[in-house]
């Protein structure tokens, strides 16, 4: 299962704040439980010239753009020259990377947004991790919790995962495309260069350098 992990996944871990925590697991998914407090000691060290901290736990850098209606609960740091738009609603574990845009009306919660993801409208992102350059198309969102309740599971071709985690949205690697409208389901992971096709709902492995059609449909990137 070496497509699933985090070197496979995210070729360049300079593009985020969260290098240590990442380096530190085999499994993206690993490091779901371990954002809060992360972020909460990494916040402490940034450089105050700039970042700075407003309320309990959250980190600002100067450079950032961030609306006067966003709501921004710790622990949160939000990257240089990321845009915090209006009425975006961060519940808190958040940890948004530099040039990120947070659109109207989207939730954030337990996340590690690489630098230059965009999540500009209307999505909701909850336990996942989002790679370098990675989009979300508007109304997309990351469904992180199975109707059963039960432990999510990461179902790959060949073999299954069991994460343990009840927990667990969406793990998309670098530079991912998701299409309008799309659900991607509890357990998913979409390897880096993919494009998911808009109205989709995604389970599963979807392969690097791929485009998602149907459940029935994933072909492979002609010239990548």
């Amino acid at each position: 299962m070496e497509q699933l992990t985090i070197k496979e996944l995210y070729s360049d871990l300079n593009k985020t704040l969260a290098k240590e925590l990442l380096e530190s697991k085999t499994y993206p998914w690993e490091v779901l439980p371990c954002i809060g407090e992360f972020i909460q000691k990494l916040g402490e060290t940034l450089s105050e010239e700039e970042y700075e901290k407003k309320g309990e736990n959250v980190w600002i850098a100067k450079s950032a753009k961030v609306a006067p209606t966003a709501f921004l609960n710790g622990p949160v740091i939000i990257g240089k020259d990321a845009e915090v738009r209006h009425c975006a609603f961060i519940r808190g574990n958040a940890l948004v990377g530099e040039g990120a845009v947070v659109g109207n009306s989207t939730e954030l919660k337990n996340v590690i947004l690489f630098d230059k993801v965009q999540v500009p409208h209307y999505n909701y992102v909850g336990d996942s991790i989002l790679g370098y350059k990675s989009h979300m198309g508007a109304g997309s969102i990351t469904s992180n919790v199975k109707s059963d309740k039960k432990l999510v599971v990461v179902k790959g071709k060949e073999q299954n995962i069991e994460t343990g985690l009840k927990k667990f949205g969406a793990m998309l690697g670098d530079e991912v495309e998701v299409g309008c409208g799309s659900v991607l389901n509890p357990g998913t992971v979409v390897g880096s260069h993919s494009n998911i096709y808009p109205l989709s709902s995604v389970r599963g492995v979807v392969p690097a350098n791929s485009i998602y059609k149907n459940k029935n449909e994933v072909v492979e990137k002609v010239g990548e």
